[in-house]
C-alpha cells in the first residue's frame, strides 16, 4: 500500500483522529476516550468523544503555541518534526500531570480525566501553567530506538 493510499484509507476509517495519537502510540499516555485500531502494519487511534476531541485540539494548539520559543520555532504553523511533536505531547501531558497531582509519574493513565481535573483547577485551558509546562517539554527525552541486532556471521 503506497503512502497516499494509506492516508486516504486512514481518513476514511478514522474521521475523528485522536490529537494525542503520538503520545498514545508511544505508550507513555493513554485515554479513556481513545480507541485503537490497526491498518496495514500501523496502529492508529480514534477519539470516541467529539467534545473531548475539541478540548484536546484546543490544548494541543496552546501547547504548540507556547512551545515555539522552547523548541526554537518562529512559525507555529510549520509542520513539526516527529521528535518535537512527541516532546510537546508527552512532555506537555506529563508536566500537566505533575503540576496538578504534585508527583511526577512516567505515564499518564487518562488524558481526558487529566484535562478535566486541570480545567476544574484553572477554570480554562488558557489559564494552564504553560511556562512551567515548557520546562518539562524542553527537558523531555525521547526513548532511543532499539538497536537492530545484526545476525552473526557464520564461519
Amino acid at each position: 500500500m503506497d503512502e497516499q493510499q494509506y492516508k486516504a484509507t486512514y481518513k476514511s476509517i478514522n474521521p475523528q483522529r485522536c490529537v494525542f495519537e503520538k503520545a498514545i502510540n508511544s505508550r507513555i499516555c493513554n485515554c479513556s476516550k481513545a480507541q485503537r485500531f490497526n491498518l496495514a502494519d500501523r496502529e492508529g487511534v480514534a477519539c470516541t468523544s467529539e467534545y473531548g476531541r475539541e478540548r484536546c485540539s484546543q490544548l494541543i494548539s496552546l501547547l504548540r503555541e507556547n512551545a515555539r520559543f522552547a523548541l526554537q520555532r518562529l512559525d507555529v504553523n510549520e509542520a513539526l518534526a516527529h521528535a518535537d511533536e512527541i516532546k510537546i505531547q508527552n512532555g506537555g501531558l506529563l508536566g500537566l500531570q505533575s503540576h496538578v497531582k504534585n508527583h511526577a509519574d512516567q505515564t499518564v493513565e487518562d488524558i481526558d480525566a487529566l484535562i478535566s481535573i486541570t480545567e476544574d483547577k484553572f477554570k480554562s485551558l488558557e489559564n494552564f501553567p504553560y511556562s512551567q509546562l515548557m520546562q518539562v517539554i524542553t527537558s523531555y527525552r525521547i526513548r532511543n530506538r532499539r538497536k537492530q541486532t545484526q545476525p552473526k556471521k557464520q564461519k
